[in-house]
This record gives structure tokens, C-alpha cells and sequence, in this order.
């Protein structure tokens, strides 16, 4: 946790403060990536490339950056990523951030392997006026996949973002030396008993069989 008073002024600031407080078993699962990490790399080279395109003499004493996205409104073209097991970095986990996307007006993708629920997730902010969506993968079980898609519509998620490149895991390696597992007081929350073993045996893949 930052200290009462520590301002973030960008990105770097919040990466070092996580590698200041939190554990190495969630510190290397968020920031890593698998085997060599070269598609990592490249996501990173990829970001710097882009520019601000500038514009010369024009007014600037009013500048909206609303965009909109699958039909809704939102503030900027920036969105949230899905990431998965939020509550291993903060108690409050995918709820705040939520609240934050709320805040911000912009939309928020809920990781399926959250440590919060849909339906607590979409509690968390009442009357949002910012869209949700769902991050699903297409599981062997389709009656799974199916109760998830029902869920995310009937909490008010407006759009399902379907990962489709992830036909295995890739070996993490960070994951390999740490032995990953999550913690003993977080659960994959939505998913029931029998689909939380077989998410946690999926997630837990490279780090037991590779170990």
C-alpha cells in the first residue's frame, strides 16, 4: 500500500510501488508473461510507437476526448483491460476498479478469472452509467460458458470480449520458479466448486506440470 500522502503522477510510479509491497508469487504473475517473454517485449515496443498526432493552430480552449464503443459513450479512448485475480494486488480488487472506470466514465473488461464475482462486480457500482463487459474464454464445457454469458447479461454487462488465442496456456516462467497458486483466502468467484478446480488446475498448468 502507498504511504498516506504518496502521489502517482504516471504508470512507472504505481510499477514501483507494487514492486515495493506486494508478494514475488503475485508481483511476477501480473508482470510477466510466457517463456522468454519476447511478445511482452514487443507489446511494450509497439505502445512507444505510437504519437500524439499534433495539430497546429487550432483552438484548443475546449477539447473533448469522447469517443463511443460498441454504441455507448465513453470519456476517452482509453479502456480496461481484463486482468485476472485482481484481489491478489488489493482487498478491494475488480471492485474498484470498477469504481474507477465508473469515475472515469470508460469501460471496464471484466477478467472471467476474477476474484469477484460478475454480479458483485456490477453491485459494486449501482445506477453505472459506463459499460461492462465480459472477458471469456470458450471452456470444454460449454453449459459453463453458457451460464457465464447469461450471468454478464442479466448483471447489465453489454458485450462479451472473446479470447480466442489461447487454444493451451503458455509456460510461464516466473510462475515455474514461484511455485504459483492463489492465495488460500481468494477464489475463482465465478465459477462453481467443480469449475473452480478445473480454472485453478488450468491456471496452475505451467507451474505444476512444467515444475
Amino acid at each position: 500500500m502507498a504511504k498516506t500522502g504518496q502521489s502517482f503522477v504516471n504508470l512507472d510510479d504505481f510499477e514501483k510501488q507494487a514492486y515495493a509491497s506486494m508478494d514475488r508469487n503475485a508481483l511476477d504473475y501480473y508482470r510477466s508473461g510466457a517463456q522468454d517473454m519476447i511478445t511482452v517485449r514487443e507489446n511494450q515496443r509497439a505502445f512507444d510507437r505510437i504519437s500524439v498526432r499534433p495539430r497546429i493552430l487550432r483552438d484548443v480552449s475546449s477539447i473533448d476526448m469522447h469517443t463511443s464503443v460498441q454504441g455507448q459513450r465513453i470519456s476517452t479512448p482509453v479502456c480496461i483491460a481484463p486482468t485476472a485475480m485482481q484481489r491478489m494486488a488489493h482487498g478491494d480488487g475488480e471492485c474498484a476498479t470498477a469504481r474507477a472506470a465508473e469515475r472515469a466514465n470508460t469501460c471496464m473488461v471484466l477478467s472471467s478469472w476474477s476474484t469477484t464475482s460478475i454480479e458483485d462486480v456490477a453491485a459494486s457500482t449501482p445506477g453505472a452509467q459506463a459499460p461492462k463487459w465480459l472477458q471469456l474464454y470458450i471452456y470444454k464445457d460449454r453449459e459453463a460458458t453458457r451460464r457465464l454469458i447469461e450471468r454478464a447479461q442479466d448483471a447489465g454487462y453489454t458485450a462479451i470480449a472473446l479470447t480466442v488465442d489461447t487454444p493451451f496456456l503458455g509456460r510461464r516462467l516466473a510462475d515455474i520458479r514461484n511455485r504459483f497458486k492463489l492465495p488460500g483466502h481468494l477464489t475463482m468467484a465465478n465459477f462453481s466448486d467443480q469449475g473452480k478446480a478445473q480454472v485453478g488446475a488450468a491456471a496452475a498448468q505451467s507451474a505444476g506440470d512444467n515444475a
